[in-house]
C-alpha cells in the first residue's frame, strides 16, 4: 500500500485475512456494521472516500472489535484515541490522526472489495502490516508468496552468515561497480 498508510502506534503489527469496508464520506456507519459482521480473525480494510480528515475509529470501536475477535484495522483515513489503541494493543494502520468524529447515518458497503492505500483489496486477501508498512497478498497467490518468502528468508540467512564472515554485499550480489567514480 501507499506509504501514507502507516502504524498509528509504535509496535502495531497484524497478519490476517481482509474484510473490506467502504464508508460514505464523513460517515462510519459501515465500520460499525463491519465490526458486527466481519469474521473473527479478520482485518477491517476501510476506504473513507474524499473526507479522510475525521476520526472514523477510536477506543469505542476498538473495544467492540476486540470483543468480536477482529484482528486489526487498516484505514485510508483518520483515527483517534491513539494512546488507548496502543494500551489495548489493537493494531491500527491509518493515514492520519484526527479528533473530529464521523456521522453514523449514510450508506456504505461491507465485504467484497475496497481500494485502500491505492490498492484494490478483495475479501480474504492477506494483510501483513508492521512498522515498515502494509502489504496485500491476493488470496489466490498466498501459497506462492509464502514459498517465495521462505526462499528469501533462507537466502538472507546465508547472506548474514557470509557478511559476518567478511564478505561484502558487492560480492554476494555480484554488483557491477564500474560506474562508480573513485577519487
Amino acid at each position: 500500500m501507499s506509504p501514507r498508510v502507516r502504524a498509528a502506534w509504535r509496535g502495531a503489527r497484524v497478519s490476517a485475512p481482509a474484510f473490506p469496508v467502504i464508508c460514505a464520506a464523513g460517515d462510519n456507519l459501515a465500520i460499525h456494521v463491519a465490526v458486527a459482521e466481519a469474521p473473527p480473525g479478520s482485518v477491517l480494510v476501510v476506504s473513507v472516500g474524499i473526507e479522510a480528515e475525521r476520526g472514523y475509529w477510536g477506543e469505542v470501536l476498538t473495544t467492540g472489535a476486540e470483543a468480536r475477535g477482529i484482528a486489526g484495522l487498516v484505514i485510508d483515513g483518520g483515527v483517534r484515541d491513539v494512546s488507548a489503541l496502543e494500551a489495548h494493543g489493537f493494531p491500527v494502520f491509518s493515514t492520519l490522526i484526527a479528533l473530529r468524529g464521523a456521522t453514523k447515518e449514510h450508506a456504505g458497503r461491507v465485504g467484497g472489495s475496497s481500494i485502500v492505500g491505492d490498492i484494490q483489496v478483495e475479501q480474504d486477501d492477506w494483510i501483513v502490516a508492521d512498522a515498515d508498512g502494509v502489504t496485500v497478498v491476493p488470496h489466490t497467490k498466498l501459497d506462492d508468496v509464502l514459498a517465495a518468502g521462505r526462499a528469501r528468508e533462507a537466502k538472507e540467512a546465508h547472506f548474514f552468515e557470509e557478511l559476518r564472515a567478511g564478505r561484502t554485499t558487492i560480492e554476494l550480489l555480484a554488483l557491477d561497480t564500474a560506474p562508480i567514480t573513485r577519487d
